[in-house]
């Protein structure tokens, strides 16, 4: 019985992860039509909260966009930094050719909190029609703007570009590879007419749409206001696009420590529980093949376990190596024994989070 049993959960696995890397693998960006002359207004979205180490890469990167800046301003909102953020992107945009506002966040409006609570300031004080949204760690590419404008018509009112983590050392490209192979999971959820979520750091949303939702300070507070934001407009009617394309692949700097990344994780989760029943029992199918596995290895023994193990990383690495060259970049597929070992540290971490009456701090603040 309990042999059938993990046979029978191995093919759905299976089955989900092949779909997966089937679709993904067929699947092709539809035509856009080009961006009319002339080119839509934009308001850029910025929160920061004690960001002077990464800021000035994060302004490089607008100044560097390949978009006339004169259509363009760009709020940033400054969350009660202690540090020398403020000074830092004042200095930095100082001869911007668009404009720029540094709007110091010294209250809250309604409900928002937090990062959320920025953003609701910035959208109030933003003079365009469209916000595109981004974060302090994120350096976006040059064609940002036109890629994700260029997905805005029809009931659009949200859309999404990709993110992956950039850096030097294994720990970071380990998360670069669990970034990129999750959003193409996501991409072809998202693609099957589910919608999933929003990415925070890579997201455009229309004033109509925002404005629809009365906006962050009507909505309720949750440390994934992307999450919520992306929820709100799509029961407000209107529709949504993720985008997996290379003008929209946006690079973040990684968590620097395991425990930092936990608490990355951590939050994120408060996303997934609130996902629709059909996706969160998806998600723990596909979660629960470490303890597959060590049941495998117990009832038939390690070689049969060891051997579903290789199965699965193949299978990854096809969806990785799809995923990374579908955006211009070289997979990293020697990374794939090390990523089995990541995964389970880190599932098991977010194990013993969910379990344990314990907090989590991001941006210096702490949530229950």
């Amino acid at each position: 019985m309990l042999l059938t049993g993990l046979l029978l959960f191995l093919a759905v696995w299976f089955a989900i992860l092949g779909t997966a890397v089937v679709r993904f693998a067929g699947r092709r960006e539809p035509a856009v039509p080009p961006l009319l002359e002339p080119l839509p207004r934009v308001s850029i979205l910025l929160a920061a909260r004690n960001e002077e180490g990464t800021l000035e890469r994060c302004l490089l990167a607008i100044r560097a966009l390949d978009y006339p800046p004169q259509r363009v301003e760009v709020l940033l909102g400054d969350d009660a930094s202690t540090d020398q953020t403020a000074a830092l992107a004042q200095a930095m945009m100082q001869d911007y050719a668009g404009s720029f506002r540094l709007i110091p966040i010294t209250d809250t409006v309604g409900e928002a909190r937090g990062k959320a609570n920025v953003l609701a300031h910035l959208a109030r004080a933003a003079t365009t029609d469209v916000f595109c949204i981004t974060d302090a760690d994120i350096a976006v590419p040059p064609r940002w703007l036109q890629g994700l404008l260029s997905r805005r018509h029809g009931t659009v009112g949200i859309v999404t570009g990709i993110t992956v983590v950039d850096g030097p050392r294994l720990f970071d490209q380990l998360q670069g590879l669990d970034w990129l192979l999750s959003l193409s999971l996501v991409q072809v959820v998202s693609d099957w007419g589910r919608p999933v979520t929003a990415m925070g750091n890579n997201m455009l949303v229309t004033r109509a749409a925002y404005e629809a939702t009365g906006g962050y300070e009507a909505l309720p507070f949750s440390v994934t206001e992307d999450y919520v934001l992306f929820r709100a407009v799509l029961d407000r009617g209107f529709t949504f696009r993720n985008v997996f394309a290379p003008e929209v692949l946006a690079e973040s700097l990684p968590t620097t420590t395991f425990r930092q990344l936990l608490h990355q994780r951590r939050r994120w989760l408060r996303g997934v529980e609130a996902l629709p029943w059909r996706l969160q029992a998806a998600l723990t199918v596909y979660a629960g093949i470490y303890p597959a596995l060590l049941l495998l290895g117990f009832a038939v023994g390690p070689g049969a376990a060891l051997a579903v193990l290789a199965a699965k990383m193949v299978a990854q690495g096809v969806l990785a190596t799809l995923a990374f060259y579908r955006v211009g970049l070289r997979p990293p597929l020697r990374l794939l024994p090390l990523f089995e070992f990541y995964t389970v540290g880190l599932t098991l971490g977010l194990v013993a989070f969910r379990l344990l009456p314990l907090g989590f701090t991001w941006k210096g603040r702490r949530y229950s």
